[in-house]
């Protein structure tokens, strides 16, 4: 078996790590052969909360866990670490925006890049999933000079999923059967839903999204504003934000970081603009279609074919 890896989990006494934890713990993550000193960070008044995760996470019995640690101290949190998921920010309420949220992230960030940077190991791989997630990941990116850009990420992928799926219920099919959709932008609602390369397995064959729905003007309207807003909808639903599905969408990430996409997908993620093909502005958190193979992404470099006018007009407006 192999030798553990640390990863930490920021925000570990919230809803999305209580979604996400067990994951983590039983190897759907990282591979059932992976042992795991999974490390719990939340703020000094959460700690009796986080206790009783511990306790959960421990009686959970699960054979990978090497040790759990439960702590307010960032000097115990990112030492060492191989993996870093910020799931912890200020949170979003009903009728908040993103922005509304700028302010108090900026400061929690910046602690935390600063911390990634005097205690973690230089190749750990940074996901960001506290919202406004682009900001926050550039934030902490900034803060953590000495480790690569490109091991910055941000969660992008729930809306990739929420694309997925609308365009899943749409045809009748399942969600497994509909690849290469994007997300362009911002994780929020100045996001573009892409479904112009997407395709979806349809009576055995594969067959592009557009061909397949003959539906332009849903696709082109409803979906993308139902993609977009569908965060709010949660909220405005349960009185909370999407945990389950966010969990959900942060084990796609780190483990297709871990595995690599399957031959022939992409998926979406914000990174580094840096150098992309698609006229985004350097040194931006944007979210592009990337494929990723020995823990490195790539933007997927096709822009002529990739991006039809219509989309590469809506790229350029949400940069």
């Amino acid at each position: 078996m192999s030798e553990p890896i640390r990863v930490l989990v920021t925000g570990a006494a919230g809803q999305i790590a209580y979604s996400l934890l067990y994951s983590i713990g039983n190897g759907s993550v990282f591979g059932k052969d992976q042992p795991i000193i999974l490390v719990l960070l939340d703020i000094t008044p959460m700690m009796g909360v986080l206790d009783g995760v511990l306790m959960e996470l421990q009686d959970c019995a699960l054979p990978l866990l090497k040790d759990v640690i439960a702590t307010d101290k960032e000097d115990v949190a990112f030492k060492d670490l191989d993996v870093a998921i910020l799931v912890g920010s200020m949170p979003r309420r009903d009728g908040m925006e993103r922005k509304d949220l700028l302010k108090a992230n900026v400061k929690i960030f910046k602690c935390q890049g600063a911390a990634l940077e005097k205690y973690a190991k230089k190749s750990v791989k940074v996901i960001v999933v506290g919202n406004p997630a682009n900001t926050n990941c550039l934030t902490a990116c900034k803060s953590a000079p000495s480790i690569p850009k490109e091991n910055f990420s941000c969660l992008t992928r729930l809306d990739h999923n929420r694309a997925k799926a609308q365009i899943a219920l749409k045809l009748g099919v399942t969600s497994d059967d509909v690849k290469n959709v994007i997300i362009w932008g911002n994780h929020s609602s100045t996001q573009y839903p892409d479904v112009s390369h997407a395709k979806v397995k349809l009576h055995g064959k594969e067959v592009g999204v557009y061909d397949a729905l003959k539906d332009d003007s849903w696709l082109k309207g409803e979906f993308i504003t139902t993609v977009q807003q569908r965060g709010a909808a949660v909220i405005k639903a349960r009185k909370l934000s999407s945990a389950m599905s966010a969990a959900k969408a942060i084990c796609d990430h780190v483990r297709d970081i871990w595995f690599g996409t399957p031959e022939g997908e992409f998926v979406s993620m914000g990174i580094i603009s840096d150098g992309n093909p698609y006229g985004v502005p350097d040194d931006l958190l944007y979210s592009f279609p990337v494929t990723i193979k020995n823990k490195t992404w790539k933007v997927v470099e096709d822009p002529d074919d990739l991006c039809p006018e219509y989309s590469l007009s809506k790229v350029k407006i949400h940069s």
